[in-house]
């Protein structure tokens, strides 16, 4: 694995680095080292710090893959130099600024939106009963409904953390763009992977691509992962 960068996944809002799994696996079968974060959701700052753990602790350059937030979180935390680019898919990629500011607003209408009031600083699990339609509509049912009812709640500072410098200002990125996603319509996804020169790739998919086609998924990482690999 000497000639291949190490992965490091990081998941978004209201789930956790466990839907990773797939995507795992085809990796380590091509003989990736894969690492996955697993954000506290709390803060950006606070995901983007464990984040840089998880990425210090890999040998030599690695390649960063968000989810949704954990767009944001790679856009945080990947501006380390000699650690290859971020691979961005179906991501919250921003600017300087909140992030709030870039992924509610992208959200096509208030019907489509899962998340209830924030609580206690917490944005409360989202409606089981809309789960799969708004965020895994190509996921089996039943996988879904687990989804559903395993849900993180999702820490109102993280939605409103500051990104300060963004790490595809000076690092390469790809984006998979996901043509049925209803948490970030289509045009959103293409205004923001367009403003960070992301090299793209479109999948009719879901938010919840990931899950549902992983070997797209696996496929855009390695494209990224050809592009960073070390030298033979």
């Amino acid at each position: 694995m000497a000639d291949k960068p190490a992965i490091v996944l990081v998941h978004g809002g209201f789930v956790d680095g466990s839907g990773w799994r797939a995507v795992y696996d085809l990796l380590t079968h091509d003989g990736y080292h894969v690492a996955v974060v697993q954000n506290p959701t709390l803060s950006l700052q606070g995901d983007a710090a464990v984040a840089r753990l998880i990425i210090d602790a890999q040998d030599g350059p690695v390649v960063l893959v968000g989810h949704s937030y954990g767009g944001a979180v790679i856009t945080e935390a990947g501006t380390e130099p000699e650690r290859g680019g971020p691979g961005l898919h179906c991501g919250v990629r921003t600017g300087r600024g909140r992030v709030g500011q870039h992924a509610p607003r992208r959200f096509p209408d208030r019907r489509s939106r899962t998340a209830d009031p924030a609580a206690q600083g917490r944005l409360p699990v989202s409606r089981p009963g809309q789960f799969h339609a708004s965020f895994a509509g190509d996921v089996p049912a039943d996988l879904a409904a687990f989804m559903a009812e395993s849900q993180v709640p999702w820490g109102v500072d993280a939605l409103g953390g500051q990104v300060t410098e963004p790490a595809w200002r000076t690092k390469p990125s790809w984006y998979l763009i996901t043509t049925n996603d209803k948490m970030i319509p289509p045009p959103a996804q293409r205004t923001m992977s367009g403003r960070a020169g992301s090299t793209t790739l479109e999948a009719a998919g879901s938010h919840s691509i990931y899950v549902s086609q992983p070997a797209a998924v696996a496929d855009l990482i390695k494209q990224a992962a050809s592009a960073v690999a070390a030298p033979q």
